[in-house]
């Protein structure tokens, strides 16, 4: 990344409106926020999404913080609206995700790693409720909570294979099998991302499942007493997070769930932050449209009572060559599939090309055709090299979709909120994975089966698959059609409000790959941290 001069916090905070005194500073770059009082939104929100990646990925981020720089340059109040990163995809495969050289949020390093704790927050919270639940079983389980029906994992913000099974308390009375999950996975995570308030989250936290009776009762964090004492640990994590750009406009990043395992949003608090003071807010959902598309507009958006006025959907030509297999013409039909995915919502999508140095202008021409022929606007995106001079040309573009988008927000989900599980489930996979129906192993059929008797049936679904594939296995590609999506887990999520549906063999621990990005970060002489993102 090419050296940044960074404002002063305090004037990136006067930029967007915020009070100042409503403002905790962190050091001279970085803030905490008071949410404004009243959620009353002024400005339009516009949801950055992508295709199917690439293991590579395709530069979302990079895109998202050009297009709020680009909006910047053009004069709208743009507030920036994404999500923390964690450290497990940092030192793992995909390294930062503050963007790229010169379309990044900064202090990239700061963020890329503890920023402001956040993350360390959510994981004491959520061991602390861990460490309650073994407490509990040691002297006896006075809550009624069954040794074998616990569901409450630990977590540590890091990719580590070697801890999705483990034995805690080994050779000791409450001796059982568990299992770690990665911090951006937490249902605690889930929570602080969704809550609309403090006292939101307190109710969220207090209806948390941890396990079980032997007569099915459900055992929350309330019944153990730890609602308050995890609370105490996030009052301060639940406050979003104030940086800058590398243009220096106002962005909000806070909460980091991921979306193939998770929902895949920045913070709900966050994003009606930079509604009630911005013209335009940029948000992203992770991965593609499949993924964190649909978890933002049928998880988040009912939540956050918020809806989009437009869908930025990025594409790349390395991307739809992959897809087609080293063609890029057999490739560009999945784009046309990711942009009827997007009108299956109501919604109207807009096509970014992020511009590669080596594409070559003819297929990034041919793509731009592509979106005509199906009546979308495409603009080119060059913000890694030319920063928001980079992302004008799909700025005005944004612009342009917005002035024409209703001002009445009408939400159009996929499925009836009263519909059952399955239903919801089989409108997800038929619509947007192109699948020709939904099957339960026999365990998962049970564990949905439970659920429902003890109440909890009503609750969407959240898909936690492969992000490489439309299909749950990673090698399925982005072009079948009429495969059987096979939920082989259901996990309850009573405090975010849905149902996890594991699809396939999907771990909610990461493991590292064989050559980490953590090989190459060192610490320069001078302070600085090299080798955080890619190509670094």
């Amino acid at each position: 990344m090419r050296s940044t001069t960074m404002r002063p916090i305090l004037d990136v905070a006067t930029e967007l409106g915020l009070d100042l005194e409503h403002l905790t500073t962190l050091g001279p770059h970085k803030a905490k926020l008071d949410p404004p009082g009243s959620p009353e939104a002024r400005g339009r929100l516009v949801l950055v999404s992508a295709l199917t990646p690439t293991k590579s990925g395709e530069g979302k981020t990079t895109v998202s913080v050009g297009l709020a720089m680009g909006l910047r340059r053009v004069g709208a109040r743009t507030a920036l609206a994404l999500r923390e990163p964690s450290l497990g995809p940092v030192f793992g495969v995909k390294g930062g995700g503050t963007g790229g050289d010169r379309a990044q949020v900064v202090p990239a390093d700061d963020v890329n790693l503890h920023f402001t704790g956040d993350l360390h927050a959510v994981g004491a919270a959520h061991n602390l409720l861990a460490a309650m639940v073994d407490t509990d079983l040691y002297f006896k389980a006075p809550s009624g909570l069954a040794r074998d029906r616990v569901t409450w994992p630990r977590v540590v913000d890091m990719n580590d294979r070697a801890l999705r099974r483990v034995i805690v308390d080994a050779g000791g009375r409450a001796e059982r099998a568990a299992r770690f999950d990665i911090t951006a996975a937490s249902e605690v995570m889930a929570m602080l991302a969704l809550a609309g308030s403090l006292d939101d989250l307190r109710t969220r936290l207090a209806r948390t499942v941890v396990g079980w009776s032997d007569d099915g009762t459900a055992i929350t964090a309330d019944d153990l007493g730890a609602t308050e004492a995890m609370l105490v640990l996030l009052r301060e994590a639940l406050r979003p997070n104030l940086v800058q750009t590398t243009e220096g406009g106002p962005a909000l990043v806070h909460a980091g769930p991921f979306a193939n395992i998770a929902h895949g949003c920045s913070s709900v608090l966050a994003t009606r932050t930079g509604l009630h003071h911005a013209d335009v807010v940029v948000t992203e959902a992770g991965f593609g449209f499949d993924l964190g598309g649909e978890k933002f507009l049928h998880l988040k958006a009912p939540q956050a009572d918020v809806w989009p006025d437009a869908v930025v959907l990025v594409a790349t030509v390395k991307a739809l060559r992959a897809h087609g297999g080293g063609d890029l013409a057999a490739g560009l039909p999945h784009l046309e599939r990711q942009l009827a995915n997007v009108r299956a919502f109501g919604l109207a999508p807009v096509v970014a090309i992020n511009v590669f140095a080596d594409d070559d202008p003819a297929d990034v021409a041919r793509i731009r055709a592509a979106a005509d022929a199906a009546g979308v606007s495409a603009a080119a995106v060059t913000a890694f090299v030319d920063g928001g001079a980079g992302g004008e040309d799909l700025a005005r573009a944004v612009l342009e979709t917005l002035e024409a988008a209703p001002t009445t927000h009408v939400p159009h989900a996929l499925y009836p909120s009263d519909a059952p599980f399955t239903g919801k489930l089989e409108a997800i996979a038929d619509t947007l994975y192109g699948a020709g129906g939904v099957v339960f192993t026999e365990s998962a059929q049970r564990d949905l089966d439970a659920l429902v008797a003890a109440g909890y049936g009503h609750l969407p679904p959240c898909v936690a698959k492969t992000p490489l594939s439309l299909t749950d296995d990673p090698k399925g590609g982005v072009f079948a059609e009429g495969h059987t999506l096979t939920i082989s887990e259901v996990r309850l999520a009573a405090g975010a409000g849905f149902l996890v549906a594991l699809a396939g063999n999907v771990f909610t621990m990461p493991g590292l790959p064989r050559d980490p990005a953590a090989r190459h970060v060192r610490l320069e002489p001078d302070g600085r941290v090299l080798g955080l993102m890619q190509g670094d």
